[in-house]
Order: structure tokens, then C-alpha cells, then sequence
């Protein structure tokens, strides 16, 4: 079987990370049902647990030149020049460990949300959210499985990129309870189904579909949490609490833009990562996927009250305002559907095959 830690490209600094923390522990001796929009999201978690074991079509492979089938513009070097002088050979080993690197975020990604989730159970105040950040608790541990599943198969894995390690360390290391929330519920959930989504629509691969289709349902899940928890609680901050919060949004936004690019990855192949961040900073991936990223993150951030001056000056000099109006619950319910229809191709599949193995006559 391989292992994660013998397909590493460059050794992570160490075998484990340790992130010091500093708060208090809440419990809560008030055991009523709590609000009724949460226990309904609590209870719809509970239900909608699923087993990657069997969910998922392991068997299935990846395409040798180009793994998740994507189309050549969802490469951000696709069109760069030397790219372009590249034979077949060497094409496809830029197309797997850029797809490759892109999984291993998701994995490591999701490792720090399972972290999160673990420390909004321990200091959230409230009960209805403990329960609700439990069955996210166990999500984000089948999805952590589930990436590292799917990146075996590459037999190419990255460590955490950097920018995405100071996202969830500045989260983690903050204190305050909604600061949790806030940073991977809303940022780095947002970032994350950005990112999910791309593949899911774009994957010709029905192995790479299915398995960010699955995920993706249970996400969108999680950032409705973030959303009925922090709507409650931010009305009650006083101005500048809610200025200071605004700030670290668009700070975050600002990274996420920016400083995502793959440069672990350009210089692991020997290309010239400054040569490549240009190309990427204006391609075709980039654009789509900051589209995807701020319809996610930008009307989250409206619906749960922080839209003062700092944050929507800010958004406006980005040219991301217009996000605002984006239907949220449409996209939650589009996640869901999605998810359900990958389920019932695999059932249809799986009905045919059975036909068809009892149509065959005995030996």
C-alpha cells in the first residue's frame, strides 16, 4: 500500500506540526434543544454521515497523461510559453503534480478543519453548536481519508503550502471562538469549495468527480453552521470588534487572491516559479476560480453582519462588492443535488452491472 509520508516530493519540516493554544474550555449545563435551527442542521448532519469505504468506487483509476481528466485551461501554466515548447511526456508530468499538489492542499486543508471543528466543540458556548460542530468533526475526518485515498493513486504528494499554513495558524492561535468560526467556516471553507468545485464541474475523471461532489455536499452544510452561529453572535460585538474582525476578512481575501501559486510545484519541476505566478496571476484557472472563490466567500460575509466600512471599501477596491448578491442557499442547494445525482449514476451503474452478471449463463 503507499504511504503519503514515502511520496512526498519535498519532506514536510518534520513529522508533525504543533500549533500552541490558548483558551478556556466551555461546558454547558443547559441541555435544551437549544435553537431550532441549529438542532435541525445537527440533525440533518447525523443523517447524512456516509462511509467513504463505500461510497466511493475505489477501483476506479486515474488517466495517465492528465489524472482527472480536466481540460488543458484548468492547468494556470496552460498558454505560457514554456509550457507550450514541452513534449507529451513532460506535459503530463506538469498536469500530475499540479493536480497532485491541488489534492494534497485539500488533505491538509482538511486535517485543519478536523482541528478546528475538534476546538469549536471544546470552547463554543453554546450546546446546540457543540452538537453540530461534533458531526462536523467526523466530516472533515472522512474527508481527510477520502483526499488521502484519492492522492495514493497519484503517488505524488506536497506538503502544506505555505499560505495556507499561516491561514489556519493565525486561526488557530486566536482565542476567540467566532475567531474559529470565522477563519474556517466562512474563509477557509469558502476557499476550499472554491476550489472543489472546479473539479467537480470540470473532472472528466468519475473518481476525482465523485469524490469533491461528496465532500462538497457536506461543506456547504458546514458553512451554514458558520452562518446561523456568527449571524447571532455578531450584533452583540461592540464597533470596533466588528472593525477588527472586517480587517482580518480582507486580509485573508487579499492572501487567498494572491498568494496561492503553486510555487512548491514550478520549482520541484524546475521551471522558473517567477516566470510561472505571472502567467497564473492572469490565466483563464485564475479567473474562473477567483469568480468561484468570492461568489463562496463575499454574500457569507454580508449575511452574517460584518458589512461596515472597512470591509465593503475594501471589497470595492478588489472589484468583489457584486459578490454580495450571490443566492447562497442556491448554491448550498446545488451542492446537495449535485452530490445526490453522482449517487444515483453509480446506483443505475451498479443495477446494470448486476443485471448483466445474472444474464450471464453458468459454466
Amino acid at each position: 500500500m503507499t504511504a503519503i509520508k514515502d511520496i512526498y516530493t519535498l519532506r514536510p519540516d518534520g513529522t508533525h506540526w504543533t500549533v500552541p493554544q490558548d483558551f478556556d474550555v466551555a461546558f454547558n449545563w443547559d441541555y435544551d434543544d437549544g435553537r431550532q435551527s441549529m438542532m435541525h442542521l445537527y440533525r440533518k448532519g447525523v443523517e447524512m454521515q456516509w462511509n467513504a469505504e463505500t461510497r466511493i468506487d475505489w477501483s476506479q483509476e486515474l488517466d495517465e497523461d492528465n489524472p482527472e481528466q480536466l481540460p488543458e485551461q484548468m492547468l494556470p501554466i496552460a498558454g505560457m510559453a514554456t509550457y507550450e515548447k514541452m513534449g507529451r511526456k513532460d506535459k503530463a508530468d506538469v498536469r500530475r503534480h499540479f493536480q497532485a499538489w491541488q489534492i494534497s492542499q485539500f488533505m491538509q486543508g482538511e486535517q485543519g478543519a478536523l482541528i478546528c471543528a475538534a476546538k469549536i466543540v471544546t470552547q463554543v458556548p453554546d450546546a446546540d453548536s457543540k452538537f453540530y460542530a461534533a458531526t462536523q468533526t467526523i466530516d472533515e475526518a472522512r474527508h481527510v481519508e477520502s483526499y488521502k485515498r484519492l492522492l495514493e493513486k497519484f503517488r505524488v504528494a506536497y506538503p502544506m503550502t505555505p499560505p495556507l499554513q499561516e491561514l489556519i495558524d493565525q486561526v488557530l492561535r486566536d482565542s476567540r471562538w467566532d475567531m474559529t468560526y470565522l477563519g474556517m467556516q466562512v474563509v477557509i471553507e469558502g476557499l476550499a469549495l472554491a476550489a472543489f468545485q472546479q473539479i467537480r464541474d470540470h473532472a472528466q475523471n468519475p473518481l476525482a468527480a465523485a469524490v469533491n461532489a461528496y465532500v462538497m455536499q457536506d461543506e456547504s452544510r458546514h458553512v451554514a453552521f458558520g452562518r446561523l452561529a456568527l449571524r447571532d453572535y455578531y450584533p452583540q460585538l461592540t464597533q470596533k470588534e466588528r472593525d477588527e474582525r472586517e480587517e482580518f476578512l480582507l486580509e485573508a481575501c487579499y492572501l487567498m487572491r494572491d498568494r496561492f501559486d503553486a510555487v512548491e510545484v514550478w520549482k520541484n519541476l524546475g521551471l522558473d516559479p517567477a516566470e510561472c505566478a505571472a502567467h497564473m496571476y492572469d490565466s483563464g484557472f485564475m479567473q474562473m476560480f477567483r469568480s468561484s472563490l468570492f461568489t463562496r466567500i463575499v454574500p457569507i460575509v454580508k449575511d452574517i453582519g460584518l458589512w461596515g466600512t472597512t470591509i465593503t471599501k475594501g471589497y470595492e477596491e478588489m472589484g468583489i462588492l457584486g459578490y454580495a448578491d450571490t443566492d447562497v442557499q442556491a448554491l448550498q442547494d446545488a451542492d446537495n443535488d449535485i452530490a445526490s445525482e453522482f449517487d444515483a449514476r453509480n446506483k443505475y451503474v451498479q443495477s446494470v452491472m448486476d443485471r448483466a452478471a445474472n444474464l450471464e449463463p453458468a459454466e
